[in-house]
This record gives C-alpha cells, sequence and structure tokens, in this order.
C-alpha cells in the first residue's frame, strides 16, 4: 500500500512523538492533585535521600576503574544480586503503575502483572549461563563473539539508548508524581529535583552504588508492600469474599474486574501485550547488565532465581493493594474524585491505600522507599545506557578500544547525558500511565535486543549482515508500529483511524525479526578473516 506525502508527514510525526513522549491513552488525571505533604513523610525522604547519597559517596572511593564503575568488579554474591534484580523489576513503574492499572480495570492489570512474573523462567534457562559467559559490559559482547564487531555494536548501543530512553520516561513520571505528592510541589520542580539527584547517584557511585540500593530498597518494597496488604485484609476481617463483593459494588464495571476482559475485547492486542512483556525481559539492558557483576555462571543463574521468587511474591501483594484500592478508596472524597479517578492519578493508588489503612507513617514510608525504588532503577538505567555508549555506540563509531581511563569518563559523560534526557522526556510525559510506557518499553526490547540475544547463543548460522539488518527491522518496525497504533495515532495525535490495530506490536515484530535474521543470513555467508577490532575482546563460548 503506498502513502501519500501528508500520510509520512504523519508517520514521521508520530514516530518523533512515540520516541519523545511515548504516551498513552490511559493517561492519569493530573490536574487535581492532592498535596498532603507532612513531617513523617519529608523525614522519610530525607532519611532515604541522605542514605542513598551517603552510599553513592562510599562506592565512588572503589569506582576508579570502568569495571567497577559499571559492574561492581563482577564481586557482588547470587543473594545479593537477586535481591538487587527484584528492585531493578520491582520499580516505580511496577508499583506504582501496576497497582493503578488493577485499581482502573481489575484482573486485566494482573495479567499484565503475570506477564511480567512469566518472563523470567525465560531469561532463568535461556540467557543468564550463557550471557555471563560471554558478556563483560553489555549484551553485544554475546553477539561479538561470532560476528564482526564494528556494526553489531553500532547496532547495540542504538537499540539500547532507545529503550532506555522509553524505560526512562516510565520511571521520570512516576518520580514527578510521586514527589509532586510528597512535598506539594509542582511536577517540573519534582521532575528537575529526582534527575538532579539521580545524576549525582549515578555518576559518581556506578554500579555498586546502585546495588546496594536496591537491596536494601527490595527488602523495604517487600516489607512495606506485604504491610498494606496485611492492612487491607485486616480491615476486611482477612474474609477475601468481603474484599472482592466491595472492590466489585464500587467499580463501575461491576463484576468485569474479575475478568480479564482484554481476551474478550481483542484477544490479539492482549496477546500482543503479553508476548511483548514475556519476551522483552530477556532483553533489558538494566537487567542483562546485572549478570556481570557476579562472578560466574551458576551465580548468574541462582541470581535470576532468587529473583524470581521475590518478585512472584510481590506481584502477590500488588493483587491484594490493587482491589484494596477499588474496595477502599472509590468512593472516598478524600483520595478520589466523583468519576473514580485518583487525585494524583490512578498511579497514586498505593500511596492513597497505605494512607486509607496505615495513616500518614505508614504512606511517608511508602512514598519514600518508592522514591528510593526510583532513585535505584533510573540509576541502574543509566548506568545501562552509559555502558552501552562507551563500549558498545563509541567503539563501533570509532572502530578501536577505548582505554580503560576513557572508558570510565565517557560512561560518566554518559550518564550525565541520558539524565538530563530523561529530565526533559519526564516534563513532557507529565500525567501517562507509566505502566503501558514499561509495556511499550519491554515490547521494542523483544523486537530488537532478544530475537540477536537468543539467535547469538543458540544458533550458529547467524551472521553479521542477517544480526544487523534483522536487528535493525525490528528496531525501527517496533517504533513505528507503536507511532501507528491506536494509543498514539488515534487517541494522542488525532490523525483518524489508527493505521496498525494493535497498541504493541510485538506479536508482528519479534517473529518478523526472528524470520529476517534467518532469511538473510542464509542467503550470504559471512566472509572470512578477522573481523574483531584491536583490543581486547570477549572470550569464546565453551561448551
Amino acid at each position: 500500500m503506498r502513502m501519500s506525502r501528508n500520510g509520512m508527514i504523519r508517520l514521521v510525526l508520530a514516530i518523533a512523538y512515540t520516541i519523545g513522549v511515548g504516551g498513552s491513552a490511559y493517561s492519569a488525571q493530573s490536574e487535581s492533585q492532592v498535596r498532603q505533604a507532612d513531617g513523617s513523610t519529608i523525614l522519610f525522604f530525607v532519611v532515604f535521600a541522605v542514605l542513598t547519597l551517603l552510599i553513592s559517596f562510599w562506592a565512588a572511593r572503589r569506582a576508579t576503574s570502568s569495571s567497577e564503575y559499571l559492574t561492581a568488579g563482577s564481586s557482588i554474591s547470587s543473594g545479593q544480586n537477586g535481591l538487587a534484580i527484584a528492585g531493578d523489576y520491582m520499580s516505580a513503574g511496577a508499583f506504582l503503575g501496576l497497582s493503578g492499572a488493577i485499581y482502573a480495570s481489575g484482573l486485566d492489570g494482573m495479567f499484565l502483572a503475570a506477564s511480567y512474573l512469566a518472563s523470567w523462567p525465560i531469561v532463568l534457562f535461556l540467557v543468564a549461563e550463557p550471557l555471563r559467559r560471554l558478556g563483560k559490559y553489555s549484551f553485544a559482547d554475546v553477539l561479538t563473539h561470532k560476528l564482526r564487531e564494528r556494526p553489531v555494536r553500532i547496532l547495540a548501543g542504538s537499540s539500547t539508548l532507545v529503550i532506555v530512553s522509553f524505560y526512562l520516561v516510565a520511571q521520570m513520571v512516576g518520580a514527578g508524581e510521586l514527589i509532586s505528592l510528597l512535598f506539594g510541589i509542582g511536577y517540573t520542580p519534582a521532575i528537575i529535583m529526582v534527575g538532579a539527584l539521580m545524576i549525582v547517584f549515578s555518576t559518581l557511585g556506578g554500579m555498586r552504588a546502585a546495588t546496594w540500593v536496591q537491596i536494601i530498597k527490595a527488602v523495604l518494597m517487600i516489607g512495606g508492600s506485604s504491610m498494606i496488604a496485611a492492612l487491607v485484609l485486616v480491615r476486611f476481617g482477612f474474609d477475601m469474599s468481603n474484599l472482592f463483593k466491595t472492590a466489585v459494588s464500587n467499580h463501575p464495571i461491576g463484576h468485569g474486574i474479575m475478568d480479564v476482559r482484554g481476551f474478550a475485547q481483542d484477544g490479539v492486542a492482549t496477546l500482543s501485550l503479553g508476548v511483548g512483556v514475556l519476551f522483552g525481559t530477556a532483553g533489558l539492558p538494566h537487567i542483562l547488565m546485572r549478570f556481570f557483576t557476579v562472578s560466574d555462571e551458576r551465580a548468574a543463574r541462582l541470581s535470576v532465581f532468587y529473583a524470581t521468587c521475590l518478585i512472584g511474591l510481590f506481584f502477590v501483594m500488588l493483587f491484594f493493594i490493587g482491589y484494596g484500592s477499588i474496595a477502599l478508596l472509590r468512593g472516598d472524597a478524600t483520595y478520589a474524585g466523583a468519576n473514580g479517578a485518583l487525585f494524583g492519578g490512578n498511579n497514586l493508588a498505593p500511596i492513597h491505600l497505605a494512607r486509607a489503612v496505615g495513616g500518614s507513617i505508614l504512606a511517608g514510608f511508602i512514598s519514600a522507599v518508592a522514591f528510593a525504588t526510583i532513585l535505584a532503577v533510573v540509576s541502574g538505567l543509566l548506568i545501562a545506557g552509559a555502558s552501552s555508549a562507551a563500549n558498545d555506540l563509541v567503539v563501533g563509531l570509532s572502530g578501536r578500544q577505548l582505554t580503560e581511563r576513557a572508558r570510565l569518563q565517557v560512561s560518566r559523560i554518559s550518564a550525565v547525558a541520558l539524565g538530563v534526557l530523561g529530565i526533559l522526556l519526564g516534563l513532557a510525559c507529565e500525567g501517562q500511565n507509566v505502566a503501558y510506557l514499561l509495556a511499550l518499553a519491554t515490547a521494542i526490547a523483544a523486537s530488537a535486543n532478544f530475537p540477536l540475544l537468543i539467535l547469538a547463543i543458540y544458533w550458529d548460522g547467524l551472521t553479521t549482515r542477517g544480526a544487523v539488518i534483522g536487528g535493525t527491522f525490528g528496531l525501527i518496525s517496533s517504533v513505528v508500529l507503536t507511532a501507528m497504533g491506536p494509543t498514539i495515532w488515534s487517541k494522542v495525535l488525532g490523525l483518524g483511524p489508527a493505521i496498525f490495530p494493535y497498541d504493541s506490536p510485538a506479536l508482528v515484530t519479534l517473529p518478523l525479526t526472528l524470520l529476517v535474521c534467518w532469511l538473510v543470513s542464509i542467503t550470504k555467508a559471512e566472509p572470512e578473516g578477522d573481523w574483531r577490532l584491536t583490543g581486547p575482546s570477549v572470550a569464546r563460548y565453551v561448551e
């Protein structure tokens, strides 16, 4: 089908909007924010902020090499790394966004959570061990063990920065709404405050600081969410049927909140979103980087096992928090408007619920933990992006390896640049649903990174040409189809009926990327010769 000139212009605008904004039809109502700053909230916030800065300064004394800065010298134990991975995944997007999704639509939100959890066995059985065995700084190391290094690193660096940008948007939106609620300040100064802290934290402390903040935050997040869930059950006398009956009676769709309505309305759209989440986790740069912080493959495997158990427990708590929010917050003028939308946005459901069941002290504690969550996750994102910029993009574009000192300098400069970009994107995306933004990031990861990673590990026939053309196709097609989907094309930009019928393109782009990689690889053999860059290279994979 040929597209007119006006159609092409509209498509370019939609793609630009998708990359810079990634908006959602399920945006929160940010106009009527409730200001609830009190002494306990501010105290908890200050304690966590000071603690993270102290950890950052402590870690900065050791971050004198690129290996220490980017991977903590591969000295983290499997138990510590499992907690840190869980902390990475128990992000503000998951805590605030999934709770808000359950509050808005019931079991549909839990379907998204289940897809996130189901993605971890894929990481455990297919990715963790070979990634640690082959990699040093980024997933591109796995690709270059048998492919030409320069084009592969340019592609890997580009896709990593796109995915990190999308994921960063989700965290910054949650940060802006949360800090705005915490201190009763506007969204813009809240974003700038968080952005400044994350830049200082990530550029000074590096991966070791991010790891320890993730560990502390994971323990507090699981403890805090368990406390909210327990208090919700106490409120209903531990009678779950009473909890669900109240939630059903409060919600405008009634018993619909107990069904996965997405399948009934459009099973393909729901399946596509699930596919993106299911396979996208194994392509998220900041998750993959965590395997380089442990000493060997066994530790990497154990890390994923521990993380999966903790994440599963966390999602069970979100189930009770989401339905507890429906039962206790809907219809309460203290927390929600007449239309049921929560003050400050549905993303703040767990914060409001904590106040409803535990008062200002619990709300302040949960708010501060959520803030620590945001700070730790965005720092991990900045480090992942900085690592890819230094070890993939700069190396690929320059055609030579960096010295140890240059790699460290480029990494820190890249972290600052990504931090500034995160602030700008966070300001542009005020009011967007963070869970949806996370789903878009994972859809792109599933389409661009996951196919290359799996093929490089398990198929000897993959060629550099096949990987580069296929990976480029996956990256571009996932962004373009997202731009042409109902959310961006029709509901956000108002350009008429959507060209592509689904919000998440993963169901289409993932198999097509695999197909393109295979077709291109079998049609032209890899040229022989030394295809590595000068300098240190990755050890070969040995069965």
